[in-house]
């Protein structure tokens, strides 16, 4: 009976192999090398503002070198009136020059966007200025400048100004002269992502609005500004946080004058830890300066609603 019974026993089903793990995690392995690396590039610089921000450090004065806590950030809200003025010029310079960017930027994009003879050309002679680099779009506009052989010669020669004038140097005109330097670099950048989400905007839409006897503005307004809602609210982010930390543009053609009418808060630190060697008095700047960027970037993301539904 023992073996019927045996003999009777249904066979043990077969067991399961267990699924490999690597295959999951292998996509992980190869790109950890990467991530390892931008996070020590990355992480380590940022660890050392912060750090260096609480201690005094000035390699020319190494006997006052040590902790100092909280006391360049007390300096910098309550004794340095300088930090205030660059602020505020900083607002200013990147106010003025995204919205002079995005508009222009705008507009290039819809010219380029149309059908014409050398369209191609007219493209890329439109995106060339942003192949350019900071510091050579810097040496053109201070040869453009120049009060000898520049445009105020010509004018001059036209008699439109007096010869040997330089508007970088005059304080009346050395802001207007930076602004029309870097929105010729500036604009490029916006007119390529918005030409690029234009793309896809679907012809029908504007075929069945034409049908319903929208004029052009409206088609303008109500179907390619909510459309490129999300490009124009990315890009505008990118580039004001890219002018506030201009530096070589300003640097070269300023150099922050003239009496530091031109002086942002980057070029500030900037002078602070390269001329001034306190270096930990420019890492407290440099941590405020971060947190103005990060508080203001998160409430923008948050009142113009990015990715959210255009109703």
């Amino acid at each position: 009976m023992a073996q019927a019974a045996a003999v009777a026993k249904p066979p043990a089903p077969p067991r399961r192999r267990r699924a490999s793990a690597t295959p999951r995690r292998l996509p992980y392995l190869l790109i950890a090398p990467a991530a390892l690396l931008m996070l020590g590039f990355i992480a380590y610089p940022v660890i050392s503002v912060f750090y260096y921000s609480l201690q005094d450090y000035n390699p020319t004065k190494p006997w006052r070198n040590g902790f100092a806590g909280f006391d360049n950030f007390v300096r910098i809200f309550t004794d340095d009136p300088i930090f205030w003025d660059t602020l505020v010029f900083s607002a200013k310079w990147v106010f003025v020059e995204v919205g002079l960017q995005l508009l222009f930027g705008l507009a290039l994009a819809l010219i380029v966007n149309q059908t014409f003879v050398g369209r191609g050309i007219g493209r890329a002679l439109v995106f060339s200025p942003w192949a350019v680099s900071g510091v050579l779009t810097s040496a053109i506009w201070v040869l453009l400048y120049n009060s000898q052989t520049g445009i105020t010669r010509y004018l001059a020669d036209l008699g439109i100004g007096d010869y040997g004038t330089s508007w970088l140097s005059d304080t009346s005109t050395v802001f207007s002269a930076a602004v029309v330097a870097d929105l010729w670099r500036g604009v490029p950048f916006f007119a390529i992502l918005i030409l690029a989400d234009l793309q896809s905007v679907s012809k029908d839409l504007y075929e069945a609005a034409e049908v319903d006897g929208a004029s052009r503005f409206k088609q303008f307004w109500h179907i390619t500004l909510p459309h490129l809602k999300d490009a124009i609210i990315l890009s505008t982010l990118l580039r004001a946080v890219w002018e506030f930390n201009n530096v070589d543009l300003l640097y070269t053609l300023t150099g922050g004058g003239p009496a530091g009418v031109t002086t942002t808060l980057p070029l500030y630190i900037a002078n602070t830890s390269v001329d001034a060697h306190d270096f930990g008095y420019a890492s407290a700047l440099t941590t405020v300066a971060f947190v103005i960027l990060l508080f203001c970037s998160i409430v923008y993301l948050r009142l113009s609603k990015f990715g959210g539904e255009n109703k």
